[in-house]
């Protein structure tokens, strides 16, 4: 049996809600009045602001602590949530409460990508934007607890040399990841395979940045009909990581930048060894005839294991399978504060899901391949021993992990049926302008 206590851990994949006053000295005066602000509503829910646009923090990515019969999209207050969900100390201790020790954290109202001042904004007011964000992100919210978390950018994706700019700015100052959409063309921009983005790869390679693509980003998965039901829309969103995945495996990117490594951030992995397969085979029987080229004589499985990293939260068949994926390619991710979360008990979660794997494995995934990834060398200089679940436990005994119940008349009631997919878009539409 696996000791969750004696785990290293390291979650490439966790979640800011950022706090009120984040642009308050990072945007230069000349713009404050057209930085993201927010708004209360008369009933107290808060929303972020920006070129008209409302971002409320939908409740469902701020649960930690919360019992799931309170789940549900009504936006939250920040006293509803946790407040390790927007305060970096408190998060620091929550992560210990787990066992965390280290920690790359995605933004909310931005998008988890990032995209938010591509849609949005003049282009010069959101160029300042996304330098204000990253400034914060690195010195306010990573750099208060340097050992504890791994910075990740955001980028100006309307320009791919201002984009190349930013990435290696962000390099400069210590961040060597990004967070990008799956699907850019959602965005009004060409496709990633287009030439258009090589200043942007160049750049990335250079710096040896990772970019983070996260799952349900730039338009998510194509769903059949309004009456598909909430929980069938959201289990084909990890579907939507295997197309992204395939779309980029043969693209020209990989074979004009060999060294880029693109995070698949919670897409999950029991997926992979399926489409490996099918990758194979497919290349190999009709590539005489399609022209596709992965160079150097690489195969399908070549060109996975070495330019992509394969997340996971729970996927107890993908560990089953963790050779046919690549035991290189996994990392793990705890998702605080969102829904999918295994917070508290990460380890023990996490623990039971590992049984059967060596040591070595272990240590691969849970910190190893992460570490190496993304350049963190914590363990190495704070000492393994003092890197345990075990020992950032200790820090937190006697920590309630509860938070406190949402009042009685805002707590979601069952309905008589599934949510469809069709009425989760009616209600965040509302929620977004305002609405009830």
């Amino acid at each position: 049996m696996v000791d969750p206590l004696d785990l290293v851990l390291i979650s490439v994949d966790d979640h800011t809600v950022e706090p009120p006053d984040m642009f308050a000295k990072h945007v230069p005066a000349k713009y404050a009045a057209d930085a993201p602000h927010i708004v209360e509503d008369a009933d107290g829910t808060c929303s972020w602001v920006y070129d008209g646009v409302r971002l409320p923090n939908i409740g469902l990515n701020a649960v930690a602590g919360r019992p799931n019969d309170e789940w549900g999209f009504e936006p939250s207050r920040f006293e509803d949530m946790r407040r390790g969900c927007y305060d970096i100390d408190a998060r620091v201790t929550d992560m210990n409460a787990a066992g965390v020790l280290a920690s790359v954290c995605f933004p909310s109202f931005p998008t988890i990508s990032g995209a938010l001042f591509t849609y949005r904004g003049d282009r010069e007011v959101s160029g300042v934007m996304v330098r204000a964000y990253n400034d914060w992100h690195i010195e306010d919210w990573c750099g208060a607890h340097p050992d504890r978390f791994i910075p990740m950018g955001i980028l100006p994706l309307w320009d791919p040399s201002a984009a190349a700019g930013e990435v290696r700015r962000l390099a400069g100052l210590g961040c060597h990841a990004v967070t990008a959409p799956q699907h850019i063309g959602n965005y009004g921009q060409p496709p990633w395979q287009d030439p258009h983005w090589d200043p942007l790869w160049e750049a990335i390679c250079e710096n040896n940045t990772v970019v983070n693509i996260h799952i349900g980003t730039g338009g998510g998965a194509p769903v059949p009909s309004d009456q598909t039901t909430y929980i069938a829309y959201n289990s084909m969103l990890a579907l939507d990581t295997g197309r992204f995945a395939a779309d980029l495996l043969f693209s020209p990117i990989v074979q004009k930048f060999p060294t880029i490594k693109f995070a698949l951030s919670e897409g999950g992995i029991g997926w992979i060894p399926f489409l490996l397969e099918r990758f194979e085979d497919l290349y190999s029987r009709q590539r005489a005839w399609t022209g596709d080229d992965l160079g150097s004589g690489r195969t399908p499985t070549d060109v996975f294991r070495a330019n992509f990293l394969s997340c996971f939260i729970r996927d107890r068949v993908g560990i089953e399978n963790r050779n046919r994926i690549g035991v290189e390619t996994i990392c793990w991710e705890m998702d605080y504060p969102h829904s999918d979360s295994s917070w508290p008990d990460a380890a023990e979660q996490l623990a039971g899901q590992l049984d059967g794997c060596t040591q070595a494995e272990i240590e691969a995934i849970t910190w190893k391949n992460a570490a190496a990834a993304f350049g963190y060398t914590g363990v190495e200089r704070l000492g393994r021993q003092n890197c345990t679940v075990a020992a950032l436990r200790a820090k937190t005994i006697g920590l309630d992990v509860t938070t406190p119940k949402v009042d009685a008349d805002r707590i979601p009631k069952p309905g008589t049926h599934a949510i469809t997919y069709g009425e989760m878009k009616a209600r965040m539409a509302a929620i977004m302008t305002g609405g009830t």
